[in-house]
């Protein structure tokens, strides 16, 4: 291997380096000194994120199992700065008391998360995938667990283990169907030699069906509002946000790439769970008085939406998605920030608490009912644009029907993220989460969501250079 070939996966290298920097700060910084370890571990990761955004070289590793190019590039920066919003998020709740002591095991666990997130996002092979896959997964169960004094954490990463073992057999046996049918795991051998059999489309179904556990889609949803729940709020931002993003980039990708055969197929199956995904999933979230639960049904619908732009199969489609991810990182981390600013000082985390929450905190109202906004897709903030550039693409494609079930399920979706707002600004309390000053990571980070949330809405120019870089099929 040359430099320029190591050059093609700094993201993997940089993030092991940083790992490994943190582990050697675990070994030689004494117990007082924890907290230096948090800044250590937040200022390489933001160095490494701008570093991701320099120009980089297209090509091929290890037999071309590893893919770099500039759509891949896209999706890991994206992936970065979701990730560094949460780590920054996160420095006050490991400032507590009884995470000091596990500050370096978070940021490493975190960290090899991503390291495999970004193999699967440039595999070429589905071996190379798998192990990605599994890299991103088990350390994340561990971190649902972070907090093993609270039982609802420790439930939490036992049910995120087995269903992600469970979705992680499935996923395999449809490879090992695909493998038996075409006798190659290459991505674009895969896609020359599929010709349509009964073998191969069953293959296909256990892989549809392993990926949308892991995306959370209707009906392979029911693990997530627990876990969720239970998993401390960081780490539920993290779960909704980077590891569902990462899992869309790659599902889209294998569609694009190695099914496009079978296109007529998987655009039924998508519109199907599509529709369920969104209805049910907005169904469910009007009922929910915990926070962390009332956002796990809110991703699953927002899940709904983005299959939107994967079930036409044109370039349109994938820059719509890889758009609304980047929008849905901002809007989200903004929410869930907001939910772990009150819960590090309260331990409140129902909907009922939020109750006059802008006489007392009128700063983190304004940031939640923005972050809502976007979420519901209300002009003229960043949600807005991204749900539209969606339902386009689907109906350049004739999906009217689908992108009328669509638009319904927006305005359901209205009217749950209202109830947030109403609760914040007009319900009143006799007993409100009393007045708090923010510390100034979590109003840095909020300060990003909000900025992040304009700008990408406003920027007509971030769309159009994901775009210039997108294909289809």
């Amino acid at each position: 291997m040359s430099v320029g070939d190591f050059a093609l996966m700094r993201h993997e290298l940089l993030l092991t380096a940083v790992a490994l920097i943190i582990l050697a700060a675990e070994i030689f910084t004494s117990s007082k000194n924890r907290r230096s370890i948090s800044v250590l571990a937040v200022t390489a990761y933001a160095i490494i994120t701008v570093v991701g955004f320099l120009p980089s070289p297209s090509g091929s590793l290890f037999g071309n199992m590893y893919i770099a190019d500039k759509t891949r590039l896209i999706m890991k920066n994206i992936l970065n700065i979701g990730a560094l919003l949460v780590l920054i998020q996160s420095l006050t709740w490991l400032d507590k008391e009884e995470n000091r002591d596990r500050v370096s095991e978070y940021f490493i666990l975190l960290i090899s998360t991503l390291v495999g997130m970004n193999f699967m996002i440039s595999a070429g092979h589905f071996l190379m995938f798998y192990i990605g896959l599994e890299l991103a997964t088990i350390p994340v169960a561990a971190l649902a667990a972070y907090e093993r004094y609270n039982n609802k954490s420790a439930e939490a990463g036992i049910k995120l283990i087995l269903i992600s073992a469970l979705s992680s057999g499935v996923l395999l046996y449809g490879l090992a169907m695909i493998y038996g049918a075409t006798g190659t795991l290459y991505f674009e051998e895969t896609a020359r030699l599929f010709r349509n059999n009964n073998l191969q489309i069953l293959g296909f179904i256990f892989f549809f069906s392993g990926m949308a556990f892991k995306i959370s889609i209707v009906p392979f949803h029911l693990w997530t509002a627990d876990v969720y729940e239970g998993a401390p709020v960081n780490i539920t931002s993290y779960l909704s946000v980077i590891s569902k993003g990462a899992a869309i980039f790659i599902f889209l990708i294998v569609l694009f790439t190695v099914f496009p055969v079978i296109m007529a197929t998987w655009q039924k199956a998508i519109y199907v769970t599509s529709v369920l995904t969104m209805t049910i999933g907005n169904l469910f979230a009007i009922r929910q008085q915990n926070l962390k639960r009332f956002l796990a049904f809110s991703s699953i619908s927002q899940a709904g939406y983005i299959l939107l732009g994967i079930i036409g199969g044109n370039a349109t489609g994938m820059a719509s998605v890889i758009y609304y991810v980047l929008v849905y990182i901002f809007s989200n981390l903004g929410a869930f920030g907001v939910v772990a600013a009150i819960a590090n000082k309260t331990g409140k985390e129902n909907l009922n608490d939020y109750n006059g929450l802008y006489h007392t905190n009128p700063g983190l109202s304004l940031v939640m009912t923005l972050s809502m906004f976007s979420l519901a897709g209300i002009p003229p903030v960043a949600g807005f644009f991204g749900k539209f550039f969606l339902f386009t693409a689907a109906a350049e494609k004739g999906y009217y029907l689908l992108v009328t079930i669509a638009v319904l399920n927006t305005i359901i979706s209205l009217y749950y993220y209202l109830l947030v707002v109403k609760a914040m600004f007009i319900n009143a309390s006799e007993s409100p989460v009393e007045r708090f000053k923010s510390d100034f990571s979590t109003k840095f980070a909020l300060g990003i969501c909000v900025a992040g949330i304009f700008i990408t809405g406003f920027a007509s120019s971030v769309f159009e250079a994901i775009r210039n870089f997108s294909f289809g099929i």
